[in-house]
């Protein structure tokens, strides 16, 4: 094996896949366990007015990528997946990932159209 740019971004790839699943794995365990909604659909940082009522999608997007990264670097350590395979898998859950959480912090937070109210002191 000849180590060259692919090499290293593969190797990437698969080390990042060990912090993304324990990530996203821990913040599922906070919505559902500990009902701690401070990360749900955040937007610009901040959480939805009712975040409990988004947070068993949040929770569900983070188990299910969570365990799909964690079944690719069980599949890679034993050598049952192939490269296209494991890092096609990794890729598109990582991407999927993403746009569903941004889609529910989107969702979570309705815009309104017209100029913003101030808040009166």
């Amino acid at each position: 094996m000849v180590f060259d740019i692919s090499v290293a971004i593969t190797w990437i790839l698969f080390l990042a896949l060990f912090p993304i699943a324990f990530f996203w794995l821990r913040r599922a365990w906070r919505i559902v366990i500990k009902k701690d909604f401070s990360e749900v659909a955040l937007k610009h940082g901040e959480p939805p007015p009712h975040p409990e009522k988004y947070a068993i999608y949040d929770a569900a997007f983070n188990f299910i990528a969570g365990l799909i990264a964690v079944a690719v670097i069980i599949g890679v350590v034993f050598g049952e997946l192939s490269y296209e395979t494991w890092s096609a898998i990794a890729g598109s859950t990582i991407w999927c990932k993403f746009f569903a959480s941004f889609a529910l912090s989107r969702h979570a937070h309705p815009f309104s159209l017209g100029k913003k109210k101030t808040e009166q002191t």
